[in-house]
């Protein structure tokens, strides 16, 4: 069974940090995606990385606050968000597709976590 947990969640102050992990289980995805939903808005693209190698892509509205990076030795992703705003309050997301290449498209993704809200106060 394909399983795909967010953790980390929680509230924090404008200006700090936060981070999320993607725990994966049940299959090897060729890349994995982080996307993000406030009440009333699209899912929105947040960041990828692909595991075969190469950077990760953001963003425009996170690229240098966050980075997202892969921890092998537990089937991790994780989200480090940095210099948070309260626009960066949401429901966050992992999502994971088998090919390498990094998609901005959430129709491209086909197995999903269930999400975990980040609450940042002003």
């Amino acid at each position: 069974q394909v399983q795909l947990v967010e953790s980390g969640g929680g509230e924090v102050q404008t200006g700090g940090s936060r981070r999320l992990s993607c725990t994966i289980s049940g299959r090897t995805f060729g890349s994995l995606g982080w996307f993000r939903q406030a009440p009333g808005q699209e899912r929105q693209f947040v960041g990828g990385i692909s595991f075969a190698g190469g950077s990760p892509v953001y963003g425009d509205s996170v690229k240098g606050r966050f980075t997202i990076y892969i921890d092998n030795a537990d089937n991790t992703v994780h989200l480090q968000m940095n210099s948070l705003k309260p626009d960066d309050t949401a429901i966050y997301y992992c999502a994971g597709r088998s090919a390498t290449v990094i998609s901005r498209a959430k129709s491209q993704y086909r197995s999903w976590g269930q999400g975990t809200q980040v609450t940042v106060s002003s």
